[in-house]
């Protein structure tokens, strides 16, 4: 094969290598606090993470395209990118409309259950949590015991070796105190816990970054070895066989 034709593949075949080692965009948008958060999941999981400033938009989470769709399993697996939560202030906004009985039930039930939710995520521990809520409507000539009781039922998603069973009661608690008319019969929590995730080996800082590094350098170097050495070969192997062919001819 001519030379020209092999530093040619061997240059493409270079370039493939430089783009799989490139960088990919995880999740953007990010407030700085929530992208440090995950890069400090990412690096415990041993997968290397950067952040980048995209001005008003936000932060990014950056990874190398090898470990894309790892650090989205890790990520997922713990709860992230954690959910925005709204709060009655922004669900009740005055917008210059009239809203219905039934229309600001709903908002009110919804925005109950929104920061419930966002409370009982913060608990430590706690990876994902949903709070669903049914509340009767009022129904003033009714019976008590015609009147439908309020409930809730708590949704938690906790990180392996938390102790969260001893924290249902007070998360009960939390419910009924919350809401008006729930009694703490009819609340009820149901927790699972998340996929583990693998802890990286102890090392250096930097150790994640190096092996990376490592192990995109080495075919690099082999390339670029080929690419320079094979012409340098090339013409050692043509003046070899100029040299010995007149010693055929005698």
């Amino acid at each position: 094969m001519d030379w020209r034709k092999q530093a040619k593949i061997a240059g493409i075949a270079l370039f493939l290598v430089l783009a799989g080692c490139g960088r990919s965009e995880l999740y953007g948008k990010l407030t700085e606090s929530q992208v440090n958060e995950m890069i400090a999941v990412l690096q415990t999981a041993g997968i290397s993470a950067t952040k980048e400033d995209e001005g008003e938009a936000g932060f990014a989470l950056m990874t190398s395209k090898g470990d894309f769709a790892h650090a989205v399993q890790v990520l997922n697996a713990q709860g992230y990118p954690r959910e925005d939560f709204a709060s009655l202030g922004t669900v009740f906004k005055k917008e210059g409309f009239v809203s219905s009985p039934t229309e600001e039930r709903a908002r009110l039930i919804y925005g109950l259950s929104q920061e419930l939710t966002h409370t009982i995520s913060d608990i430590d521990g706690v990876v994902q949590a949903r709070v669903q809520l049914a509340l009767p409507q009022d129904r003033p000539l009714a019976d008590a015991d015609q009147q439908t009781p309020a409930s809730a039922a708590v949704f938690i998603k906790y990180r392996p070796g938390t102790n969260i069973d001893s924290q249902v009661g007070k998360i009960k608690a939390l419910v009924v105190n919350s809401v008006e008319g729930l009694k703490i019969d009819n609340v009820s929590v149901e927790t699972f816990p998340a996929q583990d995730v693998p802890i990286a080996a102890p090392g250096s800082p930097g150790g994640t970054i190096t092996a990376s590094l490592g192990a995109a350098i080495v075919p690099i170097l082999l390339l670029l070895g080929l690419w320079i050495g094979y012409p340098a070969i090339r013409r050692w192997h043509q003046r070899r066989a100029v040299l010995v062919q007149p010693e055929r001819r005698v």
